[in-house]
């Protein structure tokens, strides 16, 4: 197997290489009659799109997304809807420069996948990375606008909260903004504050981190399983998917190590409708795996983009030691690009654990439970 498949009622299925002809991918398991056409991708995959502004690579592709089927015109209304069968899109590629990588085929640069690539297969696609570039995740955004239309209610939101050593206030959080600076940050006096630090990073030929916070709103209770189905354990594999991410936690995450047990215990009331209210959500939405019905909170810490200016000590994959300098168009800040990722594959998990539930249980039991 060669696992380019996640999910497992929503199943995803990409294909495709950063410097090949096109990238795609097959959506398996969507229910039927849910309006969808080009137009309800395209703003998530615009969201990603290289090349909008001088913080992310000027690789200069549309990312203009073809629905190839999958897809029908309800007569009765007038609409494309979903048939219920595969959903097949294709992105064409328009703008790759592989000539940009011919200098350094043979040469492991250090944080890419290519010896490691080497050691599994005894190949790699050397040209922008291949298979492990994050030119594939185009496909996971738009397998994550599907997914969105699942659930219903479901909004998924991400921000970028952290760059390099830089972090937000959160009392300045504000979700307006995120649509009104290239970095998706919900703080503005922060985002001039990564302006400026981004573009000294950039002078200097190198990169920063980031980290991103994502938040799922309207996610009904009892979404997950028990052990082996945990719905935090399969978001967090989702986002360890993303190319460079290194970390993921949920809720407090790693600061839950630090908080008493009275701090960390989300408390309960009755709401004024009448159902249950936490009165805190360091759980993150989530206990023993399965949503409460609080928002869904997670973060994902993301590593400096690898290919940099400055020389860096390697090796050849004949064995000989020599250094290596990647030039080329690269992102200086990955991690700006990944905010669409990341919402695009909590969602997918979401609608993968919705249809998991609706057809185990069926109908989530009403409140109170008697």
């Amino acid at each position: 197997m060669s696992f380019n498949t996640f999910g497992q009622l929503f199943r995803v299925t990409t294909f495709g290489e950063s410097h090949g002809p096109a990238i795609g991918c097959v959506v398996d398991g969507c229910p039927p009659c849910i309006p969808l056409s080009e137009a309800d991708i395209q703003p998530f995959l615009d969201k990603r799109r290289p090349g909008q502004s001088r913080f992310t690579t000027q690789r200069q592709e549309p990312d203009a997304v073809k629905i190839l089927s999958g897809v029908f015109i309800d007569e009765t209304t007038g609409r494309q809807v979903t048939t219920g069968t595969p959903i097949g899109l294709l992105i064409d590629n328009v703008d790759q420069r592989s000539k940009d990588y011919s200098a350094i085929k043979d040469v492991y640069r250090p944080g890419h996948a290519g010896y490691s690539y080497d050691a599994k297969y005894g190949l790699h696609d050397y040209r922008g990375g291949g298979r492990a570039s994050a030119r594939e995740t185009a496909m996971r955004v738009a397998a994550g606008a599907i997914a969105r239309k699942v659930v219903p209610g479901l909004s998924v939101r991400a921000a970028l909260i952290q760059l390099g050593s830089l972090t937000v206030d959160r009392s300045r959080w504000d979700w307006a903004e995120v649509e009104n600076n290239p970095f998706f940050c919900p703080d503005a006096r922060a985002a001039a504050a990564f302006a400026d630090h981004l573009d000294a990073v950039r002078k200097d030929g190198s990169s920063v981190g980031a980290v991103i916070e994502v938040t799922a709103d309207g996610v009904p209770p009892g979404l997950g399983a028990p052990v082996y189905g945990k719905l935090d354990g399969d978001i967090a594999g989702a986002l360890m998917g993303i190319n460079a991410v290194k970390g993921v936690e949920i809720g407090a995450g790693f600061g839950a190590a630090t908080l008493s047990g009275e701090e960390n215990a989300d408390e309960m009331r009755v709401g004024n409708d009448g159902k249950p209210r936490f009165l805190s959500n360091n759980a993150g939405g989530i206990l023993g795996g399965i949503s409460t019905g609080q928002p869904i909170v997670t973060r994902f810490a993301v590593k400096p983009t690898s290919s940099i200016l400055t020389p860096r000590r390697t090796v050849d994959r004949y064995g000989q030691e020599t250094e290596v300098i990647t030039k080329g168009r690269h992102d200086p800040c990955v991690g700006i690009r990944a905010v669409p990722i990341g919402e695009a594959m909590v969602a997918c998990v979401l609608a993968d654990h919705y249809l998991r539930q609706r057809g185990q249980v069926g109908e989530t039991p009403a409140w109170p439970f008697r």
